[in-house]
């Protein structure tokens, strides 16, 4: 889900509401920022588009908001009756929101600190709830990081105790908490409970000078400066885990009721075709297995030895103990070069280390490599999972052992005018567009045929924009753009002369030849609407069916699975539902139980990336769903996949990734606590025994 900047939300509004700061203990589970009184004097309280009321709900106080559409932001800023709250030990804000109305509504959190001079900003979160839908909105407290380690810290995506380089708040000085519906189209109501510092954080009391914190990352690649439940302390730990985990696997070797490839074989018995294949039973979508057996998939992308891959070019003073070059553990330095953003980007190559695979090399010896490949499929079988999906490791899905996901990227030049998180769309009219793609694809061929490939992704995340994005893109793109060629020849047939298109598009081009040329502004959305509806619809049509072919040519029988949405809109999905076998969507949200293709479209839909994290493992980012503690995020998980199992669309869902990100991030920076195991190796129970509960209960819940 997409954040809004800090920096662009609501004005804070000096609005008072009756709170009080409640006098509890430092070490309480929560500090309540707010007493709800039926008797308060509502009429004190200054509103954004919002009429509210005290009720009562489940024999509670509640502050019932209707939150009408005049505004950009409607609703409501809560102060404290002093000065400010001090929330330093606190690791959140939360307040518990129900969705009365019958409509998804997306409520914003945010705080403000008192010293935006020092360059604090406010921070916040955005979450979607669906009617009738109650949830804690949480705010985790992201610091402004001290002046001393602003050119020390860098290539991360989240820093060490909450630390935020470009913004942040003052936590001990928090002066305002907002409340908000996020740019609504229609009134909805809600109800607003139980504002809350939540959590208590012992590490207060900041690392703030450079030589107490660095070097802080020990020799396994862990935060040195705080402890958890299974951190690791020595090799010897390391070693003792495998017995652990052995005696661990023996007690739970996977569900009851399931085939070799993870399907239902106490379903019904369909028609065995020896690959995988898409079935609607009963208005409900179903992958079928090898042998014919319903089959649903759950999934984990990154099955591989290379998560914990981190830059150490410019950071050697981060980390205790790098291994020397003569060493055993040197084997696992290496180069990069990818950063499509943050610190490395446009740097060139940096060096890089491993603590993935040196601390496989630790704890499995000089025979790592298969000895990890063959506990790679125990464990999945064990956990109740029964795909490895997007981005792992061949000679791990190569042995024929879990059904798995093949992933290939498409080629050529990229459409000059786009832009895009990942960089520019792909120009499908060029022809090398169709060559490399099936060159890419014909390099997978092997993988691909196998009757344990549950189907083929291309490409990850592309940038659709809104429904006419790239149609523009293709008019401010340079004419010699395959794309802007072939919209001018559908222009060329539409319209007998330049000077009729310019009287529709209110245009005054000179020539046919100066609107290849014009790179300027596009013309006027609505005039030219009609148009660029076609060429959109033309251009996802001409995308979908180059990698569609891609995929027959080399893979008749093999299902084509999309190309991963993220950043779509309704047209390039109808297209996608002419082409594609399965539908594919990354969809980082709190649950997909209300998912839904665009009206009249009937097509499965498997999930490629979903994941929760938290900070309470040592690690300082939570990925892009934060959780509290490793209980949520369980929690979590189990909720998105149960959602997932009982929506008639989706086929799959596939968690990223099977192990966390390193530490001190990737090439990106990404430094996410997303892992069914952490960086040495060992499983997280809290989420094993939530995915073992999925995997044992799946096919009965759907």
């Amino acid at each position: 889900m997409t954040l809004l900047r800090p920096r662009l939300l609501v004005p804070t509004l000096h609005l008072a509401l009756v709170s009080a700061l409640l006098l509890v203990p430092a070490r309480a589970e929560y500090q309540s920022l707010w007493t709800l009184d039926p008797a308060m004097d509502l009429a004190r309280i200054e509103m954004r588009d919002v009429v509210l009321s005290v009720d009562q709900y489940e024999g509670q106080p509640v502050l019932r908001m209707t939150a009408g559409s005049n505004q950009r932001w409607p609703g409501i800023t809560v102060v404290p009756d002093e000065a400010s709250w001090d929330l330093a030990t606190r690791e959140a804000v939360s307040v518990r929101v129900r969705n009365r109305g019958t409509h998804p509504v997306r409520v914003g959190l945010r705080a403000d600190s008192s010293r935006a001079e020092d360059g604090s900003l406010p921070i916040q979160v955005v979450e979607e709830l669906q009617p009738g839908q109650t949830r804690r909105i949480r705010l985790p407290l992201r610091r402004r990081m001290p002046a001393a380690l602003q050119d020390r810290l860098f290539g991360m995506r989240g820093y060490p105790e909450r630390w935020q380089p470009d913004g942040g708040i003052d936590v001990s000085g928090v002066t305002a908490i907002l409340i908000f519906v996020s740019e609504p189209d229609r009134q909805h109501e809600l109800e607003l409970a139980e504002l809350r510092g939540t959590g208590y954080d012992p590490g207060a009391v900041r690392l703030a000078d450079p030589e107490e914190l660095f070097p802080m990352i020990d020799r396994f690649g862990q935060y040195k400066h705080r402890d958890w439940p299974g951190k690791t302390r020595d090799e010897a730990d390391l070693r003792a885990r495998i017995v652990q985990e052995d005696r661990d696997l023996a007690d739970h070797p996977g569900p009851d009721g399931w085939n070799r490839f993870g399907g239902w074989s106490e379903g019904p018995q369909l028609e065995a075709t020896g690959h995988f294949r898409v079935v609607q039973r009963e208005g409900t979508w179903w992958l079928v297995d090898p042998e014919g057996r319903l089959f649903w998939s759950h999934g984990i992308t990154c099955v591989r030895a290379t998560n914990g891959v981190t830059p150490i070019t410019d950071r050697e003073f981060y980390f205790a103990d790098l291994p020397p070059e003569d060493s055993p553990l040197a084997q696992f330095y290496g180069w990069a070069s990818w950063a499509p953003h943050g610190y490395y980007h446009g740097r060139g190559r940096y060096r890089t280390y491993n603590f993935t695979a040196s601390n496989l090399y630790r704890k499995y010896g000089e025979a790592w490599p298969e000895v990890y490949r063959e506990r790679v499929h125990q464990r999945l079988r064990s956990w109740g999972l029964n795909t490895i999906a997007n981005w792992s490791d061949p000679e791990i899905y190569g042995r024929e052992e879990t059904p798995y996901v093949v992933t290939v990227q498409s080629g050529g030049p990229r459409l000059a005018g786009s832009t895009g998180y990942w960089g520019q769309f792909p120009d499908p009219f060029d022809p090398e567009f169709r060559r490399l793609t099936r060159r890419n694809m014909a390099a997978r061929r092997e993988a691909a045929n196998s009757p344990w490939c549950v189907g083929v992704f291309i490409d990850n995340e592309l940038a659709w924009g809104q429904e006419l994005s790239l149609a523009l893109a293709t008019l401010v793109s340079p004419a010699d753009q395959a794309a802007k060629q072939a919209f001018l020849a559908d222009l060329r047939e539409t319209y007998a002369s330049i000077e009729q298109l310019n009287q529709r598009w209110g245009t005054q081009h000179a020539s046919w030849q100066a609107l290849a040329e014009h790179r300027e502004s596009p013309p006027d959305t609505e005039r030219a609407r009609p148009d660029l509806e076609a060429f959109a619809t033309r251009l996802a049509d001409r995308y979908f069916q180059v990698c569609r072919e891609a995929v027959q040519r080399e893979a008749p029988h093999t299902l084509y699975l999309g190309c991963r949405f993220a950043w779509v809109n309704d047209r390039a999905i109808r297209s996608a539902a002419r082409y594609c076998d399965v539908i594919g969507f990354n969809l980082y949200r709190d649950s997909v139980a209300h998912f839904r293709l665009p009206e009249g479209v009937d097509a499965p839909v498997i999930i490629g990336e979903f994941h929760f994290g938290a900070l309470d493992r040592g690690m300082f980012h939570t990925g892009l769903r934060p959780t509290a503690n490793q209980e949520e995020r369980a929690a979590a998980y189990r909720n998105y996949v149960r959602g997932a199992l009982e929506n008639p669309w989706l086929v799959g869902a596939h968690w990223f990734q099977f192990g966390d990100q390193a530490t001190t991030g990737r090439g990106d920076g990404e430094n996410y606590q997303i892992g069914f195991l952490d960086i040495c190796d060992h499983p997280y129970p809290e989420i094993i025994r939530a995915s073992r509960e999925i995997g044992q209960a799946m096919y009965g819940w759907r």
